[in-house]
């Protein structure tokens, strides 16, 4: 028997990929292309696991965890983002969310995160080193100015106003992920 997952993503092309790549790997899908959609999705069907977008048009992959975690308290939640920060994953994470991974993500990585491998699985030589030393100066703009677009929902005129900046301005800083730290 194949785990029935939900693919939530707004982006057809995004969707449409995602549902082969699992289909193909053994995965029962099922997708929606908005909150309400999926929200539909979930009240009618049990998932075993899902692959949540955080940004869907105006609204939040984030909204989707409680319900789908009340359906399935063992369902697998996975979070995908091309925004990812800080403030999020910890968001993510505090609502029940499984994993947070950043787009574009591999088949077997969401595999993994789907099948619930952690990060002890994987030999020592492939983690990333933990560093001691302080966040840059760009790196901790960077978490600001996302934690501040969380607030105002992926507002980008909200969060430049709220910032005191331009909006074209500010688009110039998101496109530009500090490296590192």
């Amino acid at each position: 028997m194949s785990k029935r997952l939900l693919i939530v993503d707004d982006e057809q092309s995004t969707r449409d990929m995602l549902e082969r790549a699992m289909t193909r790997r053994g995965f029962d899908t099922r997708v929606a292309a908005s909150v309400d959609d999926a929200q539909g999705l979930i009240a009618r069907e049990r998932f075993d696991c899902a692959l949540l977008d955080l940004k869907i048009r105006h609204d939040s992959g984030l909204e989707l965890i409680a319900p789908l975690r009340a359906a399935n308290p063992r369902a697998r939640i996975i979070l995908l983002t091309g925004y990812s920060s800080i403030p999020t994953a910890v968001a993510a994470i505090k609502l029940g969310a499984d994993d947070y991974l950043c787009k574009p993500a591999g088949g077997e990585q969401l595999i993994a995160a789907l099948v619930g491998e952690q990060a002890g699985d994987t030999e020592e030589t492939d983690l990333p080193e933990i560093s001691n030393a302080p966040l840059s100066v760009n790196r901790l703009a960077w978490e600001h100015i996302q934690r501040v677009l969380a607030e105002h929902d992926g507002n980008i005129s909200a969060t430049a106003r709220a910032l005191g900046m331009h909006r074209r301005t500010l688009q110039r800083k998101l496109q530009k992920r500090p490296k590192g730290q």
